[in-house]
């Protein structure tokens, strides 16, 4: 007796359904089917969805953002500053080529406000300054010759000395002597600061464009000699006033002149290029950059040294400088009219539009669908007629649309017997094929009324063979 054969998983046999109904519905074809609904608030959440659509594209996309140009961001920019002015501290008068460093005219150079200087600096061994850590000492036992502190002044001798003022001590160094906390003297040149009149050349190529354009009207007159920046009555005159630009960016000057800072000229050249080149004009705004408000790091310094020989041994000069560091930032976009750009949010436009539809739809068939009437209206399944090899005529009929379709098992409406649709399908002869377009239904949002025979009910027309089948193409 042979042995029975044992049987396939559930699971498997599951999985492969499911695997051939995948690849099945792979391959069907979905068309639209027009459905008119008679809803008044459902047609007006449909069109105002559309207006705004609509608002949103010919009013944000195309007239605000200009969607319809070709554009460039980034132009190529060189800029040249020139600082002119004398100030005087307690001690000397300081032009140009002292207070501003660095002198080639770039755009990034800071202006001194204030110095802290140490003279006569050389090498040798002093106190260290109380503000290093582990500095002060008692005794020579706190201090460890040959230490080193990273953020000291040198390298200790193990000698605990007096200070340079008070009755402290600290660990004696061996480095540039005296420190500079020790015999530092505090400058201040920010008096004559505000009038100082700094100009900021800046030219901007566009090379997708070939567009350029400077800053500087071009005038053999002498204009520049005695203009200063307004942006109504001299925008090419770019001659700024110290005062004007710390003014702007909402700065007090004195103060700022004692701590120091960074404040940002930046300019934005945003150009139209379909118009004339006349209205593409340079916008300058002004600002602080450095974080003023955080205590560890607010205000702008930086050290230099200047050095000199006394008696064959080198010495130098220390100073620490406070100043108003400038920095030129050019920025912009050109824009031009093109084809491309165009077309491709025009399209998008028209696409977002059936961003309604989806929306209706979604209302139609979540809150509105009462016994699945809408879904049995919208979502229709058919089946391709088989035919057998040898029916060739008939299958040339169906494309000239000359011949009825034969009846299809899974065309019948979802919940009918399968018999009754067939006899229904028998009993209606069908009618002559229309033009080609997308099927339409019209459904009215009334209450339902009762579906029994009246004297409504028209029967159904009697078929014409001829007008069905003028040529005899099924009987070939």
């Amino acid at each position: 007796m042979a042995a029975a054969e044992p049987k396939p998983p559930a699971g498997a046999a599951a999985a492969r359904r499911l695997a051939r109904s995948c690849w099945s519905a792979f391959w069907d074809y979905e068309t639209p089917k027009v459905i008119v609904v008679r809803n008044r608030r459902l047609g007006v959440v449909y069109r105002v969805v559309q207006l705004l659509i609509l608002l949103y594209f010919v009013w944000y996309v195309f007239i605000v953002q200009k969607s319809y140009q070709d554009r460039e961001t980034g132009p190529e920019s060189s800029v040249i500053t020139k600082v002119k002015g004398i100030t005087s501290s307690e001690h000397k008068v300081w032009d140009v080529e002292e207070y501003v460093k660095p002198p080639e005219g770039g755009s990034v150079f800071s202006i001194i406000t204030r110095i802290e200087v140490t003279p006569s600096q050389a090498q040798g061994t002093c106190p260290e300054s109380v503000r290093v850590t582990n500095a002060t000492c008692s005794s020579d036992e706190d201090c460890v010759a040959g230490e080193l502190d990273m953020l000291g002044n040198g390298v200790r001798t193990g000698r605990c000395v007096p200070y340079y003022y008070g009755a402290s001590k600290t660990c004696e160094v061996s480095g540039w002597c005296p420190v500079e906390d020790g015999a530092s003297v505090s400058q201040f040149l920010g008096k004559m600061a505000p009038n100082f009149t700094i100009l900021i050349k800046n030219s901007i190529h566009y090379p997708k464009f070939q567009f350029s354009k400077g800053n500087i009207e071009m005038r053999k007159d002498g204009y520049l000699k005695h203009c200063l920046f307004d942006e109504v009555s001299h925008l090419y005159c770019p001659i700024f006033r110290l005062g004007f630009i710390v003014e702007r960016a909402g700065e007090n000057f004195t103060e700022l002149a004692r701590t120091g800072g960074v404040i940002g000229v930046i300019i934005n050249w945003d150009c139209d290029l379909d118009l004339s080149a006349s209205n593409c004009n340079p916008k300058y705004s002004f600002r602080r950059l450095d974080p003023k408000h955080t205590p560890a790091s607010s205000g702008y310094n930086f050290r230099f040294a200047k050095y000199y020989k006394i008696n064959g041994s080198t010495t130098r000069t220390l100073i620490k400088a406070y100043g108003i560091r400038i920095d030129v930032i050019v920025h912009g976009q050109a824009g031009k009219f093109s084809l491309i750009p165009t077309i491709i949010n025009l399209a998008t436009a028209l696409t977002s539009i059936g961003v309604g539809s989806f929306l209706c739809d979604w209302i139609l068939l979540t809150f509105m669908n009462k016994n699945k009437v809408y879904s049995h209206k919208k979502f229709d399944k058919v089946c391709t007629p088989q035919h057998s090899p040898g029916s060739w005529p008939v299958t040339l009929a169906l494309v000239l649309g000359q011949a009825p379709p034969p009846p299809c098992a899974c065309s019948t409406d979802p919940g009918r017997p399968q018999d009754e649709g067939q006899s229904q399908a028998q009993a209606v002869p069908p009618s002559r094929p229309g033009p080609t377009s997308a099927p339409s239904e019209q459904m009215v949002d009334t209450p339902d009324r009762g579906a029994g025979p009246g004297p409504q009910a028209s029967a159904p027309p009697q078929q014409d063979s001829t007008l069905t089948d003028p040529r005899g193409l099924a009987q070939l």
